[in-house]
Formats: structure tokens, C-alpha cells, sequence
């Protein structure tokens, strides 16, 4: 009996093994300075659209309808008829690019000055390792 015992001692411990691994989030904090991205021509229309809908519907509380009706209405538009939101979502993404360039210039000045300044380590004094004397 006392190999019945152990099996069951031995499948306790694998679970508990199991139960008490935890992953690591490897996600990366964002910037809250970074530039958000501009929305697509999509969303420039459902932009528009969500107040005319609101209008029309006062009584409606539901977000999926309203994404269903703009989705259907997107659907049934001619590219003529996408052509203006379209536009705005090409100028809202060359602003976007221009918002990225002075981003990324200003994040790499910071680390530049960060540099100059000498407050990084250097590999000799914060190595951690000490010189043995003979």
C-alpha cells in the first residue's frame, strides 16, 4: 500500500508544480508622451457617423449596433463617396509621421544627454568583479 501512497503524493506535487508556475508579462510599458496613431478612413467615418446615428436614434445605448449599421453603411459607399475621409486620413497620417520624426529626434536627443552626462557605468569601476593580488 505504500506504493498507491506515493504515486498519489508524487501526482500532488507535479500539480502543485504546475499550479504555482506564473509567466512573466514580456509587454513593454508604453511612452505616455509617444504619438497615438491617427485612425483610418474608417474610423474617420464612423467619427461622423456615430452623431448622425445618435441623432436619429436618441434611445439606442448599444455600441454593436451602431458599429453594425456604420460597417453596413462603409460597405455601401462608392469610393466617391470615401474619397473625403479618405483624405482626412491621409493628412491626419502625414501629421502623425511629422508628430513621430520630432518624437524620435527629442528620444534620441534624451539618451544622447543622458550619454554626455557620464551617467552610465563604466565597464572597469562597476563590473563587479575584483583583481586578485598574488
Amino acid at each position: 500500500m505504500k506504493g498507491a501512497k506515493s504515486k498519489a503524493e508524487a501526482k500532488d506535487t507535479r500539480l502543485s508544480v504546475k499550479k504555482g508556475a506564473v509567466k512573466k508579462s514580456t509587454k513593454k510599458d508604453k511612452d505616455p508622451n509617444m504619438p497615438k496613431r491617427p485612425p483610418s478612413a474608417f474610423f474617420v467615418f464612423m467619427e461622423e457617423f456615430r452623431e448622425q446615428y445618435k441623432e436619429k436614434h436618441p434611445g439606442n445605448k448599444s455600441v454593436a449596433l451602431v458599429a453594425k449599421a456604420g460597417g453596413a453603411k462603409w460597405k455601401s459607399l462608392t469610393e466617391a463617396d470615401k474619397a473625403p475621409y479618405v483624405a482626412k486620413a491621409d493628412k491626419r497620417k502625414t501629421d502623425y509621421e511629422k508628430n513621430m520624426e520630432a518624437y524620435n529626434k527629442k528620444l534620441a536627443q534624451g539618451t544622447n544627454a543622458a550619454e554626455d552626462d557620464g551617467s552610465e557605468v563604466d565597464e572597469e569601476d562597476g563590473s563587479g568583479e575584483e583583481e586578485e593580488d598574488d
